[in-house]
């Protein structure tokens, strides 16, 4: 019954920005923790960004400074604000959360992905 569904994700040449967005919906009682994942074409999916539904946050080393992550608990969406982007970031994005849909069931849901290319 729980649905994330991604959006904002397109072209941009390299140093350009893009902010992806991530909304859940459904059965929620809960949100622990939202994130971005990304897979490059042959790669393993990596992590991106998380965030607690209190605000802390973590980064991969290859995104510190640039990426943001932020969210907004009453909508249940996150963000994701990509700034100075670079060929390498060139991979489709997945949203991740990992909900409790009652006060006794919790597991994590992907979102289908968006596109990211950075190109010139």
């Amino acid at each position: 019954q729980v649905q994330l569904v991604e959006s904002g994700g397109g072209l941009v040449q390299p140093g350009g920005s893009l902010r992806l967005s991530c909304a859940a919906s459904g059965s929620i009682f809960s949100i622990n923790v939202m994130g971005w994942y990304r897979q490059a074409p042959g790669k393993q999916r990596e992590s991106v960004a998380g965030i607690t539904i209190g605000g802390s946050t973590s980064y991969a080393d290859s995104v510190k400074g640039r990426f943001t992550i932020s969210r907004d608990n009453a909508k249940n969406t996150v963000y994701l604000q990509m700034n100075s982007l670079k060929p390498e970031d060139t991979a489709v994005y997945y949203c991740n959360a990992d909900i409790s849909t009652t006060r006794w069931d919790r597991n994590d849901y992907w979102g289908q992905g968006t596109q990211v290319t950075v190109s010139s």
